[in-house]
């Protein structure tokens, strides 16, 4: 067998699990073997990729140590609180490599005696470095805002959206005519320096609400710029995964908008979240308290529970003790069941990642639609960090910013807690009206903490002290 055909062999088994991890991917049950079939598929990419003919290792070998050296401190000690943040590094270093692929390719074919790179190839090759540049600064200021080194409202000034489409259409223009006529290498460090700016002001102006969306937008950006980097380079392998990539990221950011019942158009123009309290003068509303004592002695006689967690559990590292509370509850006899909204959290499928870590059953875990009927039999919803995406609001309040927006109906349940360290609003920067209602408890604190002390108070409880 030559080595040609042999690379295209591993080029067509890597495929093939590349499309099989998406697959086991798309549920809990088998999410870790969608993860692990795509790590072989990727390793065998590597390796048709490195017996190329002709291949020197001597950088490459320079790049797998500093991409080692990089990568593995960053899965190793980073949170999973702050999974959302490395998964937009991670975008923003695939869309850096493809644009930089892509421009040392555009001057290797620019100088003299070069073979030119035909019209299809130079529309593949301005589309991958458009793309690779403006993913790389987008996805920067996205860890930049959900790591807080940036406000995470809305950097907005009048006339924003006419600015940044004038600047994008004359990246365009610029790649269009280098199209036409490639030998005008001066223009090219135009294109890349106003597609590195437009990922900047593209992103800036999107609110901390908007993330998930903008995170799996993103991640379509640089899977769309990897696959035109496979039309220049002529390698299949790169095509078929990085339409994989650009396909799965597009249908998750609409599925994204939908749960958020908006468009992409008013993600990427809204502005949402910018609604934010003035100096924060709000009306005084009456609320009820609780401690975990009172908390505990309600869910100790209860049937059905559902806990709702969203980006507060994250942020105290709640998980364990949430784990602790599942089995108190459950070893009790009570029904204990998670509701997980769409974009609750920081990105798609926080909320799933950070409760398996704690080993809580996958079949405990339920989407929206499918656990919203069950609130009106459920007898306590215990809501860990999740602000908007319980917020009646979306439902009765028509000049809300976050109208329309599908919601989990905690508020049908017989009796509603919240574990908060405040009463502060959340991303949408607007009051959350459940919190104000009869039936709910406010548990003020930690959310680690404060679930800790429940597990004591139950175990206190069964023991009879």
């Amino acid at each position: 067998m030559s080595i040609v055909t042999f690379q295209q062999y591993t080029y067509i088994i890597a495929a093939g699990c590349f499309i099989l991890a998406l697959k086991w991917l798309s549920r809990p049950s088998t999410a870790r073997r969608g993860v692990t079939i795509g790590e072989i598929g990727m390793a065998i990419a590597i390796l048709g990729a490195l017996i190329t003919k002709g291949m020197t290792y001597n950088w490459i070998i320079v790049g797998l140590v500093l991409g080692a050296i990089i990568g593995l401190p960053l899965a190793i000690f980073m949170p999973m609180k702050d999974v959302p943040q490395r998964t937009a590094l991670s975008h923003s270093f695939g869309g850096l490599a493809a644009a930089v692929v892509g421009t040392a390719e555009f001057y290797l074919h620019a100088r003299a005696g070069a073979t030119p790179l035909t019209h299809f190839e130079m529309v593949a090759l301005i589309l991958e470095v458009l793309l690779g540049y403006l993913t790389f600064t987008g996805s920067l200021m996205a860890f930049g805002k959900l790591q807080e080194l940036l406000p995470s409202r809305p950097m907005v000034y009048k006339g924003q959206n006419a600015v940044n489409l004038t600047l994008f259409a004359i990246a365009v223009a610029i790649g269009v005519y280098l199209v036409a006529d490639p030998t005008k290498t001066v223009l090219f460090p135009a294109l890349a320096g106003l597609s590195l700016l437009f990922g900047v002001l593209l992103i800036i102006p999107i609110g901390g609400a908007d993330m998930p969306t903008v995170i799996s937008l993103l991640n379509s950006y640089a899977g769309l710029s990897a696959s035109a980097m496979g039309f220049v380079l002529n390698n299949p392998l790169l095509i078929v995964a990085g339409a994989l990539d650009g396909s799965s990221g597009l249908i998750l950011s609409i599925i994204m908008c939908k749960a958020m019942n908006r468009s992409f158009t008013n993600v990427l123009f809204g502005g949402f979240g910018q609604v934010a309290q003035a100096g924060g003068a709000t009306e005084q509303r009456p609320y009820r308290s609780a401690s975990a004592e009172e908390a505990a002695s309600i869910l100790e006689v209860a049937s059905r529970v559902v806990v709702v967690p969203g980006y507060g559990m994250a942020v105290a590292q709640a998980q364990h003790k949430v784990r602790e509370l599942y089995d108190s509850l459950t070893k009790a006899g009570v029904d204990v069941k998670f509701a997980i909204h769409p974009v609750a959290g920081r990105m798609p499928g926080h909320m799933n990642v950070l409760l398996a870590e704690a080993d809580i059953p996958y079949d405990r875990l339920i989407e929206m639609d499918e656990i919203n009927p069950e609130f009106a039999q459920t007898d306590v919803v215990v809501i860990i960090g999740a602000n908007d995406v319980t917020n009646p609001a979306a439902k009765t309040d028509k000049t809300s910013p976050i109208y329309g927006m599908p919601i989990l109906d905690v508020d049908k349940a017989s009796t509603v807690m919240v574990i908060k360290r405040s009463m502060s609003p959340g991303f949408a920067g607007i009051d959350n009206d459940l919190y104000y209602m009869d039936k709910t408890m406010m548990l003020f604190g930690d959310a680690k903490a404060f679930t800790g002390e429940l597990v004591k108070e139950l175990a206190a409880a069964k023991a009879g002290v």
